[in-house]
C-alpha cells in the first residue's frame, strides 16, 4: 500500500524532532567546551556569529613553571600559553594579538619564555595592564609592540627572589646575577627605560617597607619609559586596530 498524507506528515514530524534534538546536543557540547576553554586558558568567543581578528590572551595570578603551586593558587600555566601565541602566529585569520595583565609574577624562567615569544610575534601586539603586573610580569607586560597600564594599576621592579635551598657559594651568586642580568637586558630591549634607572629602582630601599625594590603606578611607569601610554581596554583595542591596519 502506498503511504497517505497522514504517514508523511508523521514521517516530517519525526526528522524535525531528530534535527531539533541533533542541534540542542551539538550546541550543549559546543558550550561546554566553550565553558573549558574559559576556565582552563582564559578564551572566550561570542558564538559563530562573532568572528573577530583579534585574539586576546590573559595572563592572571602567577605564573606557574616547571613546578605546580598549591591549587587554592590562582595560576597562568606557562604550557598554556605557549600554543596560543604559536596559534596566533600561524592563524591567518588571527591579525593582532592583546595580552591583558593582572599577575604577582612567578616563575622567572616560564615568564621569561612567554616574554621571548610574545616579542617575537611577527603580527601586531599590544599589552593592557590592570590591576597589577609586577615582578616577571613586567617582562611580559613590555614585550608587546606598543604597552598600555591602567591609572589604578601598579607594577613591581625587584631583584630576583629565590626560593628553596640555596648554596652559599660564589657560583651560585654569580647564576643570580646572571639571571638578573637577563631581565633588565629584556626590559632595556623592548622598553623606552633606561637601564641605569630601571637597575635603580630595583635596589631602592625606602620605597617598599618590608623589601628591595620599587612600585610604580601608571603615570610613573610611563614616565620612566617602561610603559608606553596610560589607558584601558578602549584605548589598547583602538591602537591595535592601527597597527593593524598599516
Amino acid at each position: 500500500m502506498g503511504q497517505t498524507n497522514q504517514d508523511f506528515k508523521m514521517k516530517a514530524s519525526d526528522e524535525n524532532e531528530r534535527a531539533e534534538k541533533e542541534e540542542t546536543e551539538t550546541k550543549g557540547k559546543d558550550d561546554s567546551e566553550t565553558s573549558d576553554l574559559i576556565k582552563e586558558l582564559g578564551i572566550f568567543s561570542a558564538g559563530n556569529d562573532f568572528k573577530s581578528d583579534i585574539q586576546c590572551l590573559t595572563i592572571i595570578g602567577s605564573i606557574e613553571g616547571h613546578s605546580l603551586l598549591p591549587p587554592e593558587h590562582k595560576t597562568t600555566k606557562y604550557e598554556h600559553i605557549i600554543p596560543q601565541l604559536v596559534a596566533a602566529e600561524e592563524n591567518p585569520n588571527v591579525k593582532g594579538l592583546l595580552t591583558i595583565l593582572n599577575t604577582m609574577g612567578g616563575d622567572v624562567e616560564a615568564g621569561l619564555a612567554l616574554a621571548e615569544l610574545t616579542s617575537s610575534l611577527s603580527k601586531p601586539t599590544v599589552s593592557l595592564v590592570l590591576g597589577g603586573g609586577h615582578s616577571i610580569g613586567v617582562p611580559l607586560a613590555v614585550a608587546s609592540k606598543y604597552s598600555f597600564i591602567a591609572g589604578s594599576a601598579t607594577m613591581t621592579l625587584h631583584p630576583i627572589r629565590m626560593t628553596g635551598v640555596v648554596i652559599g657559594a660564589e657560583p651560585m651568586f654569580d647564576y643570580f646575577r646572571k639571571t638578573q642580568e637577563r631581565v633588565i637586558a629584556f626590559i632595556v630591549r623592548n622598553s623606552k627605560a633606561d637601564r641605569t634607572k630601571i637597575e635603580k629602582l630595583m635596589h631602592s630601599t625606602d620605597n617598599m617597607a618590608t623589601d628591595i625594590g620599587t612600585i610604580l603606578f601608571g603615570d610613573d611607569a610611563v614616565n620612566i619609559g617602561l610603559i608606553d601610554e596610560v589607558g584601558g581596554l578602549d584605548a589598547a583595542l583602538k591602537k591595535l586596530r592601527e597597527m593593524i591596519s598599516k
